[in-house]
Parts: C-alpha cells; sequence; structure tokens
C-alpha cells in the first residue's frame, strides 16, 4: 500500500517539476501576444497558458494531498501492530529465568575474564580523587627531591669555594 502511494507520489512530483518547466516566464507574453512564438506552441499563442496552469494547479494539489497522506500513515500506528502489543501476555523476569537453561556454578568465558564492573557516579568520582591525592603526593615528593638536591649542590659549591 505504501509503496504505490510513494510510487504515484514521485511521478506526480516528476510530472509537475516537468509541467513548470514547460511553461512560459511572464516576460514571453508580451511577444507572444504580437505573434511572436506562437506558431512554435502546441496549443496556439492564447491558449497554453490556461491548460499547463490548471494541469500545475491539479498536480500541485495532488503532490500536497499526497504528502499529507503519507505523513498520517506514517505518524499512525497499523491496527495489526496495536492488535498484537494489546493481545501479547505481560513476561516477567522469573519467566525468562525459569526457561533458560540451568548453569550453578559454570561461568562463560566473558564472565570469566571480565570483572565486576561498578559504574555508579560515586565510585568514579572517588577513584578520581585517590588518583588527584596520589599525584599531588608524588608531585610533592619530587619538590622535596629536587630542593634537597639543591641544597647539596649549594653546599658543594660553598665547599669547592672555601677550598679555593
Amino acid at each position: 500500500m505504501q509503496e504505490t502511494i510513494l510510487i504515484i507520489y514521485l511521478v506526480v512530483a516528476i510530472a509537475l517539476v516537468g509541467i513548470i518547466l514547460i511553461q512560459q516566464g511572464k516576460g514571453a507574453e508580451m511577444g507572444a501576444s504580437f505573434g511572436a512564438g506562437g506558431a512554435n506552441t502546441v496549443f496556439g499563442a492564447g491558449g497554453s497558458g490556461n491548460a499547463l496552469t490548471k494541469a500545475t494547479t491539479i498536480l500541485a494539489i495532488l503532490f500536497f494531498a499526497i504528502a499529507l497522506s503519507i505523513s498520517y500513515l506514517n505518524s499512525t500506528p497499523t491496527k495489526v501492530v496495536d492488535a498484537v502489543f494489546d493481545e501479547a501476555p505481560a513476561v516477567e523476569k522469573t519467566d525468562i529465568e525459569s526457561a533458560l537453561p540451568e548453569t550453578s556454578g559454570v561461568e562463560t568465558g566473558l564472565e570469566a575474564e571480565l570483572p565486576p564492573t561498578d559504574t555508579s557516579a560515586e565510585k568514579v568520582v572517588k577513584e578520581a580523587v585517590e588518583t588527584a591525592d596520589k599525584a599531588a603526593t608524588e608531585v610533592s615528593k619530587a619538590e622535596e627531591v629536587k630542593q634537597a638536591a639543591s641544597a647539596d649542590e649549594t653546599e658543594e659549591k660553598k665547599k669547592q669555594g672555601d677550598e679555593q
């Protein structure tokens, strides 16, 4: 059903574009009124505007009507889908667990390889704070070592200056 409507919609759209491209612009009417180009038109000098204008209007109305119907069909669920969901029995977690085979004491490969994960926000924040504390401790230790090294260098320079 929807495929047929989409094919009709495509044909109407292509026909609408073709009819619009066939029409002459408003500036061409002045020359056509004096007989210029009137022999080259299919409908004659005066009749081309009315037939093409009517065809354009009809195709435009069809184009918008089909577009609205496609939108309506896609926005409302079908009766079959509603009936299936209304009549479907509710499945409980215990029903699923009872249907599964018994696997007591047996771990699958994934469960055995992966460590248990806790993705709670509190744990993530705690780990971030602990990491920041460790980094701050390492930085302070590095500063102490640097100060001790600079103190040793100044003492060595003093000793070298005293010896000279």
